[in-house]
């Protein structure tokens, strides 16, 4: 018998990796860092305009140089981001989130709100 429970330890982890790799919405791979974007808005209403432009299909990209507040204005392009350097509810939120594009984002549904006001967050790479 404990030949058996050996193999289906070694099983469970066999099964989660491949999880974490095919299916990237439910599991993550863990990241030291992350390559995100944002949308960062004053009012509440003006980031839920964002999301709705973006449901409707506008690229992330031009939305962000359209109705960002970011000082940036680069398509809201924050580039690559160790974990610990962001605020932190915007860090738990970006964290969470699968690597999308710019054509095709999965982005923050609700405004991932802080002190500097209201994102909607995507991610462009993980490492």
């Amino acid at each position: 018998m404990p030949p058996k429970g050996k193999a289906a330890a070694k099983s469970k982890p066999k099964e989660t990796s491949a999880d974490d790799s095919s299916s990237s919405s439910s599991k993550l791979k863990p990241a030291t860092s992350i390559s995100v974007r944002h949308i960062l808005c004053a009012k509440h209403s003006l980031a839920l305009t964002a999301i709705s432009r973006l449901q409707s299909g506008e690229s992330f990209d031009t939305v962000a140089r359209e109705l960002s507040e970011d000082k940036a204005r680069q398509g809201g392009n924050l580039g690559w981001k160790v974990r610990g350097s962001l605020i932190k509810e915007f860090e738990d939120a970006a964290y969470k989130l699968p690597v999308s594009s710019v054509n095709k984002p999965m982005y923050t549904t609700e405004p991932v709100k802080t002190n500097e006001g209201y994102h909607v967050i995507m991610v462009e790479g993980r490492k």
